[in-house]
């Protein structure tokens, strides 16, 4: 794959320098550790024979690069390596010594058997910083539960919560995965603060289910927050059945007037003077109390204008509101184009590609899309050869099926 000219000399990130192991299939572990990718690490992505399933996924034929493995994997060297084999994992243990973290996402038994759980890698390298992310913690009941995003989804309480009291639904994003992606990168980096500080690695591991209950209950336990509770769990203004984008004569728009003079406002704007004196809705603690009712009002007053005769209203008004956008809207979306969000690139055999941007800034470090996505195995030979891997040796591992390079034009 060619890598685009603007980037490759780009400012080096805050994290250049640092070298990961990412052992991590699927989305949450990639996705996680693509982020450090974008902030400048050096991603080596070690990938079992066959590679990353999801590899797979996206339009047929994905070979081996479906969009799924396309957004979460750029910025990354990929590796074939058995760790089966005795030999490779001696040479596993190399990379180790030259490596500042090592991620993976598979349950700690798991990696026990293979022999790359904490307690030996550190034995090659001290101050490792060694993340173990999976479904949940391994100290409870759960622990040796496999999970995946769905699983979270349902036992965390947020399709619970979806559903509103009736029939659950998931979220139509993989988001107990990339929520708990972005955790495992924040840990990572409290991590390397601790090492600044002390000269020593350790052990994080961060669990699914725990990250997204903490994630869910900062507003939903609610009422539970107190002991004896006083009230039910559950946020009021976010389960309410009218809490929702609402309809215009032409379209949909998201609108959440928050303070006394943005719901005054509203309230004027669609020329409802009995609204504007309502009791029901005169401060923060008497909306809460009577949520539904307002929000249905709400609906209501929306229906009778355009969404863009609305917007404009809003925004003079200083009412929080944006227009329902679909996917398909994001790809050319005026502000995303302004602020050159969408990335770019040619591959010979993909054609072009689009990627999401890096959306934090950074005034001295910015982070930057350096490589793209790496094909199963292109950089086998390359990293081995950095370590100090001789090339007999490699031609040994190759013979026996141990690693796998990628034929490159």
């Amino acid at each position: 794959m060619q890598e685009n000219p603007e980037v490759r000399d780009a400012a080096q990130g805050p994290l250049s320098g640092l070298r990961v192991l990412d052992l991590t299939t699927i989305l949450l572990g990639p996705f996680a550790t693509q982020i450090l990718g974008d902030m400048g690490a050096d991603v080596i992505k070690i990938e079992a024979p066959g590679g990353d399933p999801i590899r797979q996924v996206g339009p047929p034929p994905a070979d081996g690069m479906g969009a799924v493995f396309l957004g979460a994997n750029r910025n990354k060297r990929s590796i074939v390596m058995n760790l089966k084999h005795l030999e490779v994992r001696k040479t596993f243990y190399q990379l180790v010594e030259e490596a500042d973290i090592v991620v993976h996402n598979m349950r700690a038994q798991a990696a026990e058997r293979l022999s790359i759980d904490y307690s030996t890698l550190r034995g090659y390298k001290p101050d490792i910083i060694y993340c173990g992310t999976y479904g949940f913690r391994q100290s409870g009941p759960y622990g040796q539960k496999p999970a995946f995003d769905d699983m979270i989804q349902a036992a965390s309480g947020l399709a619970h919560l979806q559903g509103r009291g009736g029939k659950p639904h998931y979220i139509t994003s993989a988001i107990a995965d990339k929520i708990t992606a972005t955790t495992v990168v924040y840990a990572i980096s409290m991590a390397l603060i601790h090492r600044l500080r002390t000269g020593r690695g350790q052990f994080v591991e961060v669990p699914m289910f725990e990250t997204l209950v903490a994630f869910n209950m900062v507003e939903h336990l609610y009422g539970a927050a107190y002991d004896p509770p006083r009230g039910a769990s559950g946020y009021p203004r976010a389960l309410s059945p009218d809490r929702r984008p609402y309809g215009t004569q032409d379209g949909y728009i998201g609108v959440l007037p928050y303070t006394d003079e943005q719901w005054q406002s509203v309230f004027r704007i669609a020329n409802r003077p009995d609204l504007v004196n309502d009791r029901r809705y005169a401060s923060l603690t008497e909306r809460l109390a009577n949520i539904d009712a307002l929000y249905a009002d709400l609906a209501d007053i929306l229906k009778d204008r355009t969404s863009v005769e609305w917007l404009d209203a809003f925004d003079h008004a200083n009412v929080p509101a944006m227009a329902v956008l679909s996917p398909k809207h994001l790809v050319n979306d005026a502000h995303l184009e302004t602020i050159d969000f969408w990335h770019t690139c040619t591959d010979t055999e993909l054609g072009t590609l689009r990627f999401a941007g890096i959306p934090t800034l950074f005034s001295d470090s910015p982070g930057a899309i350096r490589r793209m996505v790496p094909r199963l195995g292109e950089h086998t030979i390359e990293v081995l050869r950095e370590v100090g891997i001789d090339q007999q040796r490699i031609n040994t591992l190759v013979a026996q099926d141990g690693i796998y390079q990628a034929v490159m034009d």
